[in-house]
């Protein structure tokens, strides 16, 4: 008598067996139906291609060459003055520039006692220089001005990248 729930091991061996003549027969697919060996034949084809032609300008015993300078330009000319960056492709990306005036830590508690009229106490004193954020990273510090009765902030320091190490300990 035959358990259902375990196959017959001679049948088992026949399907076994089908399905590896049947994958034997796949072995050699028509590049129509599968462009990545199309694509990868393509490429070892120019890159014999090139090779070749590489060896005929090159003697065997000569070293391959790193590209240096014939591919990329230096960051320095030969007088030793940088050569002028292109920033043309950065002008238009926008950034958002943040005045902070101070900042504080509630609960929850205390927002949800928050009425109109409510004051809240900040950490930044009065007349301190407020704190100018690029996308979130302090680059400056400075004072508010109020021209043409709409409010501005002029720039009064300029924070170095070790000063904004020490800042982000506040």
């Amino acid at each position: 008598m035959t358990d259902p729930n375990k196959p017959d091991d001679r049948k088992l061996d026949d399907e076994w067996a089908a399905a590896m003549s049947e994958q034997e027969g796949d072995a050699t697919p028509n590049e129509d139906e599968d462009p990545w060996a199309a694509a990868m034949a393509e490429q070892a084809a120019s890159e014999s291609t090139e090779g070749d032609e590489a060896a005929g300008e090159q003697a065997d015993d000569t070293p391959a060459q790193p590209a240096g300078e014939s591919v990329f330009r230096p960051l320095q000319d030969s007088q030793g003055s940088p050569v002028p960056r292109d920033l043309e492709m950065i002008m238009d990306i926008p950034v958002k520039l943040t005045v902070e005036l101070g900042r504080t830590k509630l609960t929850i508690k205390q927002l949800l006692e928050l009425a109109q009229g409510s004051v809240i106490e900040l950490e930044g004193l009065a007349g301190e220089p407020m704190d100018i954020l690029i996308n979130g990273y302090l680059i400056a510090q400075g004072e508010v001005v109020v021209v043409d009765d709409k409010y501005g902030i002029r720039i009064t320091e300029i924070i170095t990248p070790s000063e904004r190490v020490q800042k982000l300990n506040r």
